[in-house]
């Protein structure tokens, strides 16, 4: 490790990232989330839908220093559900990161917030099947 660094330095730009996405971007995704599980979760049917919805939207409060990995077990059954979850809902939240995204490309402290921003798509899209891990137990796991 260089001089004058620690193994700390990581962690503080992670936070400070996700304390300048929390108010640019996080907190309003995070409330489309919100909502959506909700309303997932008003018929019994949809309520895996409304669980994943829950999930992601605590990965969209605070998404630095985490990541998305495919859950191995995960079988057709969730193939499934993701089809009827992108007609529901899915193309909507997509629509909020793309845009929540354009506004952050703008400037440029703003260009690693649109990233994050464009690479939370997939899971709004899809979100059975997936499993919201630290980058840390993802490495060490999946090599990722």
């Amino acid at each position: 490790m260089p001089e004058g660094r620690s193994a700390c330095d990581g962690e503080a730009v992670k936070t400070l990232l996700n304390l300048i996405w929390l108010v640019f971007a996080g907190l309003w995704l995070a409330l489309g989330y919100v909502l959506a599980g909700l309303v997932c979760c008003l018929l019994i049917v949809t309520i895996p839908f409304g669980i994943a919805s829950f999930r992601i939207a605590s990965y969209a409060l605070w998404p630095f220093g985490r990541t998305v990995v495919d859950v191995p077990t995960a079988g057709a059954w969730s193939t499934l559900g993701n089809v009827v979850w992108v007609l529901v809902a899915g193309v909507w939240l997509a629509i909020g990161h793309i845009t929540t995204a354009i506004p952050l490309f703008v400037s440029i402290i703003g260009i690693p917030l649109g990233i994050a921003n464009l690479k939370m798509i997939p899971v709004s899209l899809m979100p059975l099947g997936k499993q919201i891990v630290t980058t840390d137990r993802a490495f060490a796991a999946y090599g990722v």
